[in-house]
This record gives C-alpha cells, structure tokens and sequence, in this order.
C-alpha cells in the first residue's frame, strides 16, 4: 500500500511564473480581493475593492488581471446567462446556485467522497476538458424571507 502524499497545492507566485508571466503588485491586488471575499464578484466590484487600495488602477488593469488569473487556473470566471462574468477563487469540484431573489451567487458544493464520474452518465469515449453546473432558485437567506412572507400572507 502506497503512502504517498498528495503534493501541496502550488502557491499563487509559483503558479503565475510558471504560465510565463510576471508577478506584480496589482495582479497580487486583484488575487487577494477575490481570496478575502469570497462572493462571486463582478469585474467592477473587484475593480472597487481594490482601487481603495491601489487608487491609479484601472478598470482596464483589473479586467487584464482577471484573465491572466483565470487562464493560470487561480480563479475561475463564472458566467450566467447574458450577465457580466463573475470570478470564483473556489478551485475544488463545485455547481453554482443563481439566487432569483438577491441575484448572488453561492457554491454547492459535492457531496464527500464523490466524483464527477459518479454523478453524471458521460458517454463512453467522450473526454470532458470543462465542466460548469450551475442551479437556480433561492439562496438560504431569500428562501427563508420567501417562507417568512408566505407565512405571514396566510394569517
């Protein structure tokens, strides 16, 4: 029986230098502004957060940062319907839910000890490069408003 451990997780200046590109400091910005929230945000709200920080970015900046993060597989960009893109520092196996309420967007994650392979019928022969599941309906909190309203109604 092997023992051998899973290799560590490469760090963020590792993963940048080894796709050919350069670290820099509004890079590491925009990186450490999805990492310290992480709720899915839009170009323009990470564009806010970090520019009281770092006020001579641009919006220009932070939309080159995005794609540089998700092209080395830090972040993944998270698309739903004809909305702006939204990124996602979350890299394990995981669906979204599209809240029809607030309009967030939360991940769902898959049940332990799980594997794709064990959840979906692919076709034999077929070879998957990318997969996005997503859901929609009502996060937690909207649902529970929903239910407190219904609720309410019924009295």
């Amino acid at each position: 029986m092997s023992t051998a451990k899973k290799p560590e997780p490469k760090s963020y200046d590792e993963t940048i230098s080894e796709k050919g590109f350069r670290f820099t400091e509004q890079r590491r910005a925009v990186y450490d502004a999805l990492m310290g929230k992480r709720d899915h945000p839009t170009a323009v709200e990470v564009f806010m957060r970090v520019k009281s920080r770092m006020p001579s970015i641009s919006l220009a900046t932070v939309y080159n940062c995005l794609e540089t993060l998700t092209d080395c597989g830090l972040v993944k960009a998270v698309n739903h319907d004809r909305e702006p893109s939204r990124y996602c520092p979350n890299l394990a196996d995981h669906a979204h839910l599209f809240c029809e309420g607030c309009n967030g967007v939360v991940d769902v994650p898959l049940r332990s000890r799980r594997r794709l392979e064990d959840v979906w019928e692919v076709p034999e022969a077929v070879v998957i490069s990318h997969h996005e599941v997503s859901f929609r309906g009502l996060c937690q909190k909207c649902a529970a408003n929903e239910k407190k309203s219904s609720n309410k109604e019924k009295k």
